[in-house]
């Protein structure tokens, strides 16, 4: 291993060598893309490297039973991002092309518009779906709380529960 290169964790770099192919090859059939399958395997790979130390990936006495259902498991957390993230951008893409010529913005300001919203996209992507339905209907459609209530079918207390959860999680992370 050069200086350059990073220092890996023995068992990250075992479970490296023994499953990339495999768990490339199995995002490939699920994808049905080469090019998005290395990327996720890639992905996969470096969410464990990116937990923190503490974690039963990077203790030395780690040895998991089932790496691939474990592999697998990461690969369709990103797989759904990856969905997600590709809706998002159809629907800004839809929108936009539903705008008059004049109104629409610039290739540079659509850009910094749809990276925006994969930021408050990833922001939401921790909330319950309840609490994620609720400070976007109050965010997008300017629904009040009593209005939120009532689509949810929830009281007005817990979606004051829910948007103060929404909040709070959108200050930390912007914090970060």
């Amino acid at each position: 291993m050069s200086a350059a290169e990073p220092a890996l964790h023995p068992h990250i770099r075992t479970l490296y060598s023994a499953h990339h192919g495999w768990l490339q090859g199995w995002l490939r059939k699920k994808l049905g893309n080469a090019f998005d399958a290395a990327d996720l395997a890639q992905d996969t790979f470096v969410r464990l490297l990116s937990a923190p130390d503490d974690t039963p990936e990077k203790q030395g006495d780690w040895q998991l039973h089932e790496p691939r259902a474990y592999l697998t498991l990461i690969a369709k957390r990103l797989m759904a991002n990856l969905y997600r993230r590709r809706s998002l951008e159809q629907a800004y893409l839809e929108a936009l092309g539903a705008l008059p010529e004049p109104m629409a913005p610039s290739p540079e300001q659509q850009a910094i518009i749809l990276e925006t919203l994969q930021e408050i996209d990833a922001m939401l992507d921790g909330l319950a779906p309840a609490v994620r339905q609720a400070f976007l209907l109050a965010q997008l459609e300017g629904l009040g709380y009593a209005e939120i209530a009532a689509k949810l079918a929830v009281s007005e207390r817990t979606v004051k529960r829910y948007m103060a959860e929404a909040m709070a999680r959108c200050i930390l992370l912007a914090s970060e």
